[in-house]
């Protein structure tokens, strides 16, 4: 059963909306962000509609992949009870929309010129038919290193550059009796280290074709192969516990010191945020080896359902507040992301923020923003799903060479299709 916890008190309206008596002053939120760093940042959410008058009614559901949270959303779906809105991933906002089911935040949008402000990639997975029926709240990207600095000292390592360079430093802390690689043994933890693997491995181009274009020759390709043996490489420096373990378990071992690097996400920046370390002070944020000049990204949206007329003013009023500019800052700058505008300063963001925000400048701009297959914007879930246990069924030995590992990705993938 779905933990549901109410947090906040109606208010006093303030919000420029003509609010009705029988409008619920209330939003209910689906989402898997339950972290120490996820938290942090959604209450800054919670606290800018709480000034608007709105109650928030928690719909946490614990997974950080978020299969969890869409099972329990299919079954509220299913149910017709929708919520306000739902975390989501880009292909799953679009299934939604196709089933007839999501909302329309169109007039909401042009009033607040979401088409100018937010990048092309977004509004792919946030406009359906010509209809807005998400709001993108940050923009990720996967493709980091988060080191731990004293550790990173003390071995006497730099910055790696290349893959043989990240296997060297990788050396030198496990010669130094520090566990490597900290990785949560999840399939989509797994996955989203080899999408950087793919990337380092093969290039820009290789990625596109393979993991966007789902090109039949990129993925049964020699390069596919090499990935595979890379990844293989990198899972010997793994400690022996990792199977199971949640990603912010895996960053907290770096944030102790107990690990020297995680393969994740910006979200886990959110982690050293809530542990109030610095960046080049206690960590060190630097692309995958190989992989400087590119993106892969994923979008945390707030897909918004189509509910009764008496719920659509605090959905008006949720839109609104996450694309408004200083909710975009000051969310991403607790959650480790960045803006979902491109019109969002970088003044309150750390070193790594300002990076990021610059990196996804460049991307977009050079045609090396690409989506991330594992956490659903490099195609459909089934596909992406299909993906992800093959990558774990390699990591945990049961697919036992790249060539097998190759033809099952081939195979899968195009079952899913």
């Amino acid at each position: 059963m779905l933990r549901k916890l109410l947090i906040g008190t109606a208010l006093a309206t303030t919000f420029a909306f003509s609010a009705h008596a029988e409008d619920v002053k209330e939003v209910q939120m689906l989402h898997w962000w339950t972290s120490g760093g996820e938290a942090a940042a959604l209450n800054v959410l919670k606290g800018d509609l709480a000034k608007e008058g709105y109650a928030w009614k928690d719909v946490p559901v614990a997974g950080g992949g978020g299969d969890a949270a869409m099972t329990a959303l299919k079954a509220m779906v299913a149910a017709g009870n929708y919520p306000t809105a739902s975390q989501m991933l880009g292909y799953t906002v679009l299934d939604y929309a196709a089933a007839g089911v999501m909302g329309d935040l169109t007039e909401t949008a042009k009033k607040e010129g979401w088409d100018k402000s937010v990048p092309a990639a977004l509004q792919k997975f946030s406009v359906y038919d010509g209809k807005w029926v998400a709001a993108p709240v940050n923009v990720h990207s996967v493709n980091w290193l988060w080191i731990n600095k004293a550790v990173m000292d003390k071995i006497g390592g730099a910055e790696p550059k290349t893959f043989d360079d990240f296997v060297a430093l990788l050396d030198k802390a496990k010669a130094a009796g520090v566990i490597p690689l900290a990785l949560g043994g999840q399939n989509w933890q797994e996955a989203t280290m080899f999408d950087s693997v793919v990337l380092s491995t093969g290039g820009p181009e290789f990625y596109k074709k393979a993991f966007n274009d789902l090109d039949d020759e990129s993925l049964k390709s020699d390069t596919m192969k090499k990935s595979f043996d890379n990844l293989a490489k990198l899972v010997t420096y793994v400690d022996p516990n990792f199977s199971g373990r949640d990603w912010n378990l895996a960053t907290a071992m770096v944030i102790k010191g107990d690990a020297l690097v995680q393969v994740m996400g910006d979200w886990a920046k959110g982690e050293f945020n809530a542990a109030k370390k610095t960046p080049g002070t206690d960590f060190l944020c630097y692309r995958f080896p190989g992989t400087e000049g590119s993106v892969i990204y994923n979008s945390d949206m707030f897909g918004m359902f189509n509910v009764p007329d008496d719920r659509k003013a605090a959905q008006v009023a949720l839109a609104t507040a996450t694309l408004s500019k200083s909710f975009q800052s000051a969310f991403n700058v607790v959650k480790g992301s960045v803006p979902a505008r491109t019109d969002v300063p970088d003044t309150d963001f750390d070193a790594c923020g300002k990076k990021g925000i610059a990196d996804l400048k460049a991307a977009n701009e050079g045609g090396t923003l690409f989506g991330s297959l594992a956490q659903g914007y490099g195609a459909p879930p089934a596909v992406a799903n299909a993906y992800k246990d093959v990558v774990s069924k390699f990591v945990h030995g049961q697919i036992k060479t790249s060539d097998e590992a190759v033809t099952e990705l081939v195979k899968a993938i195009d079952d899913a299709k």
